[in-house]
């Protein structure tokens, strides 16, 4: 394809944002920040990078768009987004598998405390309401993720966070330079702080 002609996620944010918007103002309070920074544009074969999948994936996650459940105390995060075929098509139906740490840096084992899985929807849409995870030993603070379109392969990654980004007392960018693990290109576009939430966004390309 010409790349003159290959169309961008700005451009599907866009005739999306209707989507995004009804989403929001079903479950979130994303609508009330200021406007997030565009994600990168997408052109032909620029797909998601994959990462390790780590020890604490567990199968059989409820089906959520909200892992704050009740006990669950931190500071929020509305992640919202897009998923796209690598020629820039928003994907419906797509299975999008959450996990991470607490604001305490623990991963739940036990139950499902900050597990679930959910899917896009007509317009290739995704949101989840959640915390931002602390950091442990050798890791910044980051959410893993499987992502799969029906009957195509399972993308496995993790979104991390910018520098600039603050709670906990942690120092991101410290951090950040230290995990092995670290892509900067899952990192997800963070508006800022207004009163315990954060907003964020992160578009997913994937091979169908």
């Amino acid at each position: 394809m010409p790349e003159q002609d290959v169309p961008s996620r700005r451009a599907f944010l866009a005739t999306g944002a209707a989507a995004v918007v009804a989403l929001t103002a079903a479950g979130t309070t994303t609508a009330r920040s200021a406007p997030l920074p565009l994600t990168p544009t997408c052109v032909d074969d620029d797909d998601t990078p994959s990462n390790i999948e780590g020890p604490y994936f567990k199968r059989d996650s409820p089906q959520r768009t909200n892992l704050r459940t009740p006990g669950v105390t931190g500071v929020v995060l509305s992640l919202t987004g897009f998923v796209y075929t690598m020629k820039c098509e928003p994907i419906p139906n797509v299975l999008l598998d959450f996990w991470q740490a607490d604001d305490r840096g623990v991963y739940d084992n036990r139950t499902y405390k900050m597990r679930g899985h959910q899917f896009t929807n007509a317009s290739g849409a995704y949101v989840l309401e959640t915390i931002i995870p602390k950091d442990y030993p050798g890791r910044t603070p980051h959410i893993h993720v499987k992502v799969q379109a029906r009957g195509g392969p399972v993308l496995t990654t993790q979104l991390f966070f910018p520098d600039t980004l603050r709670a906990y007392g942690m120092n991101v960018a410290w951090l950040n330079r230290r995990d092995a693990y670290l892509d900067r290109e899952c990192e997800v576009a963070l508006g800022p702080l207004v009163g315990n939430r954060y907003t964020a966004r992160f578009d997913f390309v994937i091979d169908t």
